[in-house]
């Protein structure tokens, strides 16, 4: 029988959502950024601005969120629209 920590740990990587992450790349303009985020993502374009902001100042931003199958099928989108994105669980 598993002991109850291992039990807890458990229980809380299921409940952690996936997020889609976008690094920032040094081939997509800016303003194309903002634009695939509204299309993709139906964001307003000052969210998108913020989203975009903030791939180009820190690096990376987490641009969406949910099950696995949602985030691998975000994550295909953001490539084939040409930006680099990658899937993982909330931090």
């Amino acid at each position: 029988m598993p002991a109850e920590a291992e039990i807890v740990e458990e229980i809380e990587a299921v409940d952690r959502p996936w997020v889609t992450v976008v690094w920032d790349d040094p081939v997509n303009l800016m303003h194309y950024v903002t634009f695939i985020f509204q299309k993709l993502f139906g964001y307003s374009k000052a969210k998108a601005t913020e989203l975009m902001l903030k791939v180009h100042n820190e690096g990376k931003a987490v641009v969406s969120s949910g099950s696995r199958d949602k985030m691998e099928h975000d994550v295909q989108r953001l490539h084939a629209a040409g930006l680099w994105a990658t899937m993982q669980r909330d931090e």
